[in-house]
């Protein structure tokens, strides 16, 4: 059969038919994946019934992965393998975490508008985000896409971001929703990082806002006056012409761009229905800012 794509906008998010992902894709149905993915930024593949291993495997594709962000937090048990992300509302024994749960409390944090790894000095290419068991109603995800919005930008905007550098933290965005309890050997690992505020994508060749709420500050700009514009440019970016909601069904697994798109996590009852999904997570060829050739001023 096949590989179909189904375009759900112009140019953003298609569907992937024809594919059945617990085996091995064939050279051929790969390269009609990537040039999809070089000119939609969101791919679902629908109707899989994958293993772990098989999620694992087709994420391989892609790059190397990961290793989730959970495995550096000492004191709470993983309920998936270390290159597995755990998106869910769920303990160790499958169970509804407990509202004052340190698992809980953090993910909270992906409700805001964000881009996986960003506060990673590699971070991350793209992401992988396979529905197992989806709550009845709420928990979609929400993606802006970056490229449009870096198109719609007036010439003057994109002229002044040109070469600029914002410093990413997983401790800013953390902070925004008033969580704080990390400690300082998880401090420690993750480090501010910098990373260029546009980029140019390379299968497409087409520049895109980098952004995300870890992002703290721009370097060597006053930062009152940083905040205030990096707050700008995530507020037109997520205006609804760029925004593609995506409503989950068991089975889907999802692909997203890391290097062109922002995504956020809508709220649904986390206490009284169950949301299981697991992401994996290909790690990028190189720090943004040596991609673009920036030398940074100690």
């Amino acid at each position: 059969m096949p590989v179909v794509v189904n375009p759900i906008t112009e140019g953003f998010a298609a569907e992937i038919g024809g594919l059945d992902l617990r085996r091995p894709v064939e050279r051929g149905d790969l390269q009609v994946v990537e040039d999809a993915f070089n000119r939609f930024s969101v791919l679902i593949f629908v109707e899989q019934d994958l293993t772990d291993q098989q999620q694992v495997d087709f994420s391989l594709n892609f790059g190397s992965l990961e290793v989730a962000m959970g495995n550096i937090r000492k004191d709470t048990k993983q309920r998936l393998r270390p290159d597995l992300a755990d998106v869910s509302n769920l303990d160790e024994n499958n169970e509804v975490l407990k509202p004052d749960d340190r698992r809980r409390m953090f993910n909270l944090g992906n409700q805001l508008w964000h881009t996986d790894s960003s506060f990673k000095r590699v971070p991350a290419k793209c992401s992988l985000l396979y529905a197992k068991a989806i709550p009845p109603i709420g928990g979609f995800t929400e993606f802006a896409d970056l490229r449009a919005a870096y198109d719609a930008l007036p010439d003057d905007m994109k002229r002044k971001l040109e070469g600029l550098v914002a410093e990413h933290s997983i401790f800013v965005s953390r902070a925004k929703t008033g969580y704080s309890n990390f400690s300082q050997e998880e401090r420690d690992q993750l480090p501010p990082v910098p990373q260029v505020v546009v980029r140019t994508h390379p299968g497409s060749k087409r520049k895109t806002l980098y952004l995300a709420s870890h992002a703290g500050r721009i370097l060597n700009m006053d930062e009152a006056e940083g905040k205030t514009l990096l707050a700008d440019l995530i507020a037109h970016a997520t205006q609804r012409q760029f925004v593609y909601m995506h409503r989950y069904r068991a089975g889907d697994l999802v692909m997203w761009d890391d290097r062109c798109t922002m995504h956020r996590g809508r709220p649904f009852d986390d206490l009284a229905y169950k949301r299981s999904m697991q992401r994996t997570t290909v790690a990028d060829v190189a720090p943004t800012v040596e991609q673009e050739g920036i030398r940074l001023v100690a």
